[in-house]
């Protein structure tokens, strides 16, 4: 039997390896544990964010491998106001959510979704968040809760934070595991049809694979995700 460490390194490789895209059909994944659910906003362990947040998952920043330097992801850029009271992100165009047995996207990814994303941890009187009750841990833990003080959409690729406060470490902050970004598309899909507690348990994410089948204290079963945006990357690159 593999050990945790050795399963962890397969899966890195899975992700980053532009080779092991190319090659790769699906990955059978063994955790130490298993998850609570597939929404990484309502969970702190490393158990979680390995089966969600790095797998099914993206964010609008992520770390760059061995230090905590932020560097793009679902965002191409951001800037920062003089006062550091704003940021403005610019999207990644063309990004496609997963498509499942249980949802087909109608469109890619889009400024709709990080908004959703966030307005659903900021506000209690969301409608989603009536439907589905839940707490987010990390990101009221960290204050981000009462220093964000909007997320708006400047336009279909450009989204604005406004933060009450200036922090410096905004942008590291919006690239740890909690800040997953979710599909607006397929929230309204879960509103309209009673199923909102589905977004922790059959989960639409971008990354780099789709969730195939979950069996409690049994298995967690990925598919590689043949449109993941940075597969398209390493192809272009080499």
């Amino acid at each position: 039997m593999r050990t945790h460490t050795s399963i962890q390194a397969m899966l890195v490789a899975g992700l980053f390896l532009g080779s092991a895209y190319a090659s790769a059909s699906n990955l059978v994944y063994c955790s130490e544990g298993s998850p609570g659910g597939f929404d990484p906003g309502q969970y702190t362990t490393g158990t979680d964010f390995d089966a969600a947040s790095e797998t099914l998952f993206n964010r609008l920043a992520q770390f760059e491998r061995g230090s905590t330097l932020a560097v793009p992801a679902l965002a191409t850029e951001w800037q920062a106001s003089e006062d550091g009271l704003s940021y403005t992100f610019k999207l990644r165009p063309g990004v496609k959510f997963h498509s499942t047995d249980y949802f087909t996207p109608s469109r890619t990814f889009n400024a709709d979704d990080v908004v959703f994303t966030f307005q659903r941890m900021l506000d209690k009187d969301h409608p989603f968040r009536k439907a589905y009750p839940t707490e987010f841990p990390y990101f009221t833990d960290m204050g981000l809760d009462k220093n964000i003080a909007k997320v708006e959409k400047v336009d279909d690729l450009t989204v604005r934070f406004t933060l009450n406060s200036v922090d410096a470490a905004f942008i590291q902050n919006l690239a740890m595991n909690f800040a997953a970004i979710h599909s607006a598309e397929y929230a309204d899909h879960l509103l309209k049809t009673g199923n909102a507690a589905d977004i922790n348990q059959k989960p639409i994410g971008t990354g780099p694979f789709v969730l195939n089948r979950y069996q409690k204290d049994a298995q967690i079963r990925f598919k590689g995700n043949k449109d993941y945006w940075r597969r398209k990357m390493c192809r272009s690159t080499t």
